[in-house]
């Protein structure tokens, strides 16, 4: 037997992860401008650009890593099978970069961590068995579930950023409807013709 590097995107992902949360900690906050967002946006930074996806990989400790890291590892290579690397590639950097743009708008602190994507896959992951014009149940008690906690924990002063754990829980929601609904309509097969 063979171990088989199953799923690369979120293996790498995860690595990359593992090791800036690492090299952070080790040198106690050295990569920090490179993994985290900033409170302020400067348009005339490059690194502020980069840091509007770099930011999903750094952790507050390993503790925050550990927590994130099972969660992806546990639902990724799933949905990498079921949505393909490239659309799920695509997916994080949309959810990444839209809760980081709108934690600028919206908020005056800084984010790190892959939260926002664990949230994604969660939700993705709830859409298994999707069929058309069906709401799965699944969907509905683990949105009850997961965000109707993160909406409740958000008026507590935890430093815990509900926001990006609610953007990605709707990210995931609409990639996933958007993705199933694709998925599940019926292929327009042309009407057999009749022999001559």
């Amino acid at each position: 037997m063979r171990i088989h590097y199953n799923a690369p995107l979120i293996l790498n992902f995860s690595l990359i992860c593992v090791i800036l949360t690492s090299i952070n900690e080790l040198t106690k906050d050295w990569l920090l401008p490179l993994i985290s967002l900033p409170q302020e946006f400067h348009l005339n930074n490059p690194i502020h650009f980069i840091n509007l996806f770099s930011y999903t990989f750094g952790h507050s400790n390993f503790g925050h890593l550990l927590s994130n890291l099972t969660f992806i590892l546990l639902l990724g290579p799933a949905l990498e099978e079921k949505y393909g690397r490239k659309n799920l590639l695509i997916m994080m950097l949309i959810t990444a970069i839209v809760t980081g743009l709108l934690n600028l708008l919206f908020f005056s602190t800084s984010l790190m961590g892959a939260s926002g994507i664990v949230f994604l896959y969660i939700m993705l992951n709830s859409f298994t068995g999707f069929k058309q014009n069906h709401i799965p149940l699944s969907f509905l008690i683990v949105a009850l579930l997961f965000l109707g906690k993160e909406i409740i924990n958000a008026f507590e002063n935890d430093h815990i950023s509900q926001f990006a754990h609610i953007a990605g829980g709707i990210a995931g929601s609409y990639f996933g409807f958007i993705l199933n609904r694709k998925n599940s309509e019926p292929s327009r097969q042309e009407p057999p013709s009749s022999p001559t």
